[in-house]
């Protein structure tokens, strides 16, 4: 229904909640490489559990092949800390696509002012505090877009 994309993800943990996730929700999760880190990382084999071979994972040679893989007329919302557009005031539709930058640093602008990029969409926070963790920021999207889609697929 949904497409997350992960672009250059560097932390291990996260990755594997993501595969978790993309298995109880049915989405389908991109990783954008280059990784921080690699399949056999015990953290992200803890994080996913046994939920790795029940989840849609596709892994991307760079921005390119991901644009390529996922083809045209696809709405892609970037996530980011430096948008004023909430997440929750979008539409979603079966199709779309969120998308979240690495762990340290976000997404680069390169990636945010791409012409594939709908939207630039945030998800509020507390004024000091710098971000969410990458797992929860995606969870928090997915489970909005499913709710507004009716939990299409779910029991």
């Amino acid at each position: 229904m949904f497409d997350v994309v992960f672009y250059e993800p560097c932390i291990p943990s996260n990755t594997g909640n993501a595969i978790r996730l993309s298995a109880c929700t049915g989405i389908t999760l991109h990783l954008v490489e280059p990784l921080g880190f690699n399949f056999d990382d015990a953290h992200l084999r803890r994080a996913g559990l046994d939920y790795h071979d029940l989840a849609e994972l596709k892994i991307h040679a760079n921005w390119d092949a991901l644009l390529a893989a996922l083809g045209e007329d696809r709405r892609i919302f970037a996530f980011t800390g430096h948008a004023t557009n909430s997440y929750a005031d979008v539409k979603y539709r079966p199709g779309d696509v969120l998308l979240f930058g690495p762990e340290p640093t976000g997404l680069p602008e390169h990636v945010m002012d791409h012409e594939a990029v709908t939207s630039r969409l945030r998800i509020p926070m507390q004024p000091s505090i710098r971000s969410l963790n990458l797992a929860n920021s995606a969870s928090i999207a997915i489970y909005e877009a499913w709710r507004q889609n009716g939990f299409a697929g779910a029991v």
